[in-house]
């Protein structure tokens, strides 16, 4: 929404009609905004977030169902689906119902050691891909590959 910026720009003495007129706005939908910033439904789904927040905060096992439950009971009625919606939105999950990417499980500590860095006088690590002698410096892995290259072995008589 670009009427925040039109307020900030009115605040900086640029006209409201000429602000408008650059983002390509109408005046009259700025005006009713100004009069009222947050409609009425944003406001309802503040309190309903900030109440399944708390449920949340004060029991995190709790699903959504649970939590709009205790939501309800702290007076803010909502249904279920709306429940999910919000806290589905928030990333607000039950600490037992939705796993965390691989199983909370952190990479190891790499394979090899890396050859090529090189840090500098400022700290900052770059690669350098030239060596002194034969055999320092290996930029791919040695393995075997199966090739369809067959020698041909030809015969002189």
């Amino acid at each position: 929404m670009s009427y925040p910026l039109v307020k900030e720009l009115t605040a900086d003495g640029i006209p409201v009609a000429v602000s408008c007129r650059v983002l390509k706005l109408s005046r009259q939908p700025y005006y009713r905004w100004l009069a009222s910033p947050a409609t009425g439904r944003e406001l309802e789904e503040a309190y309903r977030a900030n109440a399944l927040f708390d449920a949340h905060r004060d029991d995190p096992e709790f699903g959504h169902r649970l939590l709009a439950d205790e939501a309800r009971e702290a007076g803010e009625s909502m249904s279920d689906r709306t429940a999910w919606r919000i806290t589905s939105a928030n990333g607000w999950w039950s600490v037992f119902g939705k796993k965390r990417g691989k199983n909370g499980r952190k990479p190891g500590p790499t394979v090899h050691d890396d050859l090529c860095v090189v840090t500098d006088e400022k700290g900052r690590s770059r690669h350098v891909f030239a060596a002194d002698g034969t055999n320092e410096l290996w930029l791919t892995d040695i393995t075997e590959h199966w090739t369809a290259w067959i020698p041909v072995v030809v015969a002189t008589v």
